[in-house]
């Protein structure tokens, strides 16, 4: 699992809360925290200043009080709280499982499950809401799809098509086959 771990493991930006107008950065590696800043100031005496940059071990982080506050005051007690867990080497490895490898284990889960899991992240919320999922679990659940349901459901979506009731699929499926003998018609004229 630990493969699945990728050199950087969170990164962020921010402006420091008023009066400051500073620039910050957050990033967290396997190995180290970086903390980057750069000043904004229409001051003549900050004009020089440079940018700054603070290099922690998660050790050394999870000790530095300073630096753990500087962060919260710019980024929030949220994004402390996660700083900590990926210095004390809890990973959500969820999140970092191949985007294939979730579309396959989802589509096993039943509809109120997909849903929640849907409110957890923006990447579960993309996974859960994309059409490959969608297109698995319709073919999992039905018995058979023929060619004209499956344009169908690439036209307006798998999950548009999942939810659709029989009823409205086959008044769609007809008028998709009327559109297209139409079409047949005049290209024979």
């Amino acid at each position: 699992m630990a493969s699945l771990l990728q050199e950087v493991l969170f990164e962020t930006r921010g402006q420091a809360p008023a009066p400051s107008k500073d620039f910050c950065q957050l990033l967290v590696t396997r190995r180290q925290v970086i903390f980057r800043w750069w000043k904004i100031s229409l001051r003549s005496e900050s004009r020089e200043s440079r940018p700054g940059a603070t290099y922690a071990s998660h050790e050394d982080f999870l000790q530095n009080s300073s630096l753990q506050i500087q962060i919260a005051i710019v980024f929030g007690a949220n994004i402390l709280e996660h700083v900590f867990n990926l210095c004390q080497g809890k990973y959500d490895l969820l999140e970092r499982l191949p985007v294939a490898l979730l579309v396959y284990i989802i589509s096993f889960l039943d509809l109120e499950d997909i849903a929640r899991l849907s409110q957890v992240s923006r990447k579960l919320k993309m996974v859960c809401n994309s059409n490959a999922l969608w297109e698995n679990i319709v073919k999992n659940l039905c018995d058979t799809i023929t060619p004209e349901m499956k344009e169908l459901a690439q036209e307006i979506g798998w999950k548009q098509f999942f939810f659709t009731n029989k009823l409205q699929l086959q008044v769609q499926l007809r008028r998709r086959r009327q559109k297209q003998d139409a079409q047949n018609k005049n290209l024979t004229e």
